[in-house]
C-alpha cells in the first residue's frame, strides 16, 4: 500500500545562502520521513549531476536541508526537487524567501586556488534552482569607467598572479578568431586595470554586430593562444546581470570607421563581460 501523501500545493523553500558557498534550505508543506531534497544540473546525464540532501524535521511543519559549502557543484544551473523515491515522484520546489546578503561584496582569499559560489534563485516559470560557478582562476570585473570611445575595468584575479606581461584580450565571437589585445596594469594591492579603445573593434569587416568577449591573459603569448582567463562578475548575490547592469551605449569614431558605429559592454546570461558593436547600414 502507497502510503506517500498526496500534495494539495508544490512545496516551497526558503533559503539561506553563505559566503563559502553553502545553502540551507528550510522546506515548507506537507512531507513524509525519509524525503530528500534533489539537485539536478540542467542539461547533464551523469551521477556527478544529480545530488540527494536528506530533508529532516524541524518542527511547525518544516524540513532542512544544508548543501556544504565542502560539496562540489560543477558550473551550471541545477533545479530543485523534493522527492520520496525516485524520479517518479520528484516534484518541483517553489522558492520562498532567500537570504542572500552574505554574498554582496564577497571577498575570498585572492591566493585560493578555485573561486565557487551558488545563489539559489527563481526561475523564468517560478521554480527553484540553484546558479553555480566554479572557476579555477577566475578574474572577477570590477568598477566600469568610460572615457570617449572607450572603456576602462578595474577587477582581481584569484586563484593566480599577473606578471609585467599580462594582456587583456577581446576576442570576436564567432567564426572569424579576430583578436585586440591590450596592455594590463598590475597594482601592488593585486588589482588590475585596462583601457579598451572601441575604434579598433570596429576596423575591417561590415558586419552589423559584432560581440567581442573580454580574457585576462596572465603572460605574453600569441594573440588568442595565452591560457586567458574569462573576465565576468560572480561575487554578488545577482544570479543574471543580462538584464539588470546597463552601460552606456557610446559612439565609436575614429579614422578606422566608416559607418555609424556604437559600442557598449554587457554581461551575457553567464555573468561574463563582453562589448557588443552596432554598425548601421
Amino acid at each position: 500500500m502507497n502510503t506517500t501523501p498526496t500534495r494539495t500545493e508544490p512545496p516551497r523553500a526558503d533559503c539561506i545562502a553563505d559566503s563559502a558557498g553553502g545553502i540551507t534550505f528550510d522546506i515548507v508543506g506537507e512531507a513524509s520521513p525519509g524525503a530528500v531534497l534533489v539537485l539536478r544540473r540542467r542539461g547533464g546525464n551523469t551521477a556527478a549531476d544529480v545530488v540527494r540532501l536528506p530533508l529532516t524535521p524541524t518542527g511547525e511543519g518544516r524540513l532542512r536541508a544544508v548543501l556544504p559549502s565542502t560539496v562540489e557543484l560543477a558550473e551550471g544551473r541545477w533545479d530543485a526537487f523534493t522527492t520520496h523515491g525516485d524520479e517518479s515522484g520528484e516534484q518541483r520546489i517553489e522558492p520562498g524567501i532567500r537570504d542572500l546578503r552574505s554574498l554582496v561584496d564577497r571577498a575570498p582569499d585572492p591566493h585560493r586556488a578555485q573561486v565557487a559560489v551558488r545563489i539559489p534563485y527563481p526561475t523564468a516559470d517560478g521554480r527553484l534552482a540553484v546558479r553555480c560557478w566554479l572557476r579555477a582562476p577566475h578574474a572577477e570585473a570590477g568598477t566600469i569607467g568610460f572615457s570617449h570611445g572607450a572603456m576602462t575595468l578595474e577587477g582581481r584575479l584569484y586563484g593566480a598572479g599577473l606578471d609585467s606581461g599580462a594582456v587583456a584580450e577581446a576576442r570576436l565571437r564567432g567564426a572569424h578568431k579576430d583578436v585586440h589585445r591590450v596592455p594590463v596594469t598590475v597594482r601592488p594591492d593585486g588589482t588590475f586595470a585596462f583601457t579598451l579603445d572601441y575604434e579598433p573593434l570596429a576596423e575591417g569587416r561590415g558586419d552589423e554586430q559584432r560581440l567581442w568577449d573580454l580574457w585576462l591573459c596572465p603572460a605574453e603569448a600569441e594573440p588568442g593562444q595565452a591560457a586567458g582567463i574569462r573576465i565576468g562578475r560572480i561575487l554578488d548575490d545577482v544570479w543574471d546581470k543580462k538584464g539588470v547592469f546597463r552601460y552606456p551605449v557610446l559612439p565609436v569614431e575614429g579614422p578606422r570607421v566608416t559607418r555609424p558605429t556604437t559600442a557598449y559592454p554587457y554581461f551575457t546570461v553567464d555573468n561574463d563581460l563582453s562589448v557588443r558593436l552596432d554598425t548601421l547600414r
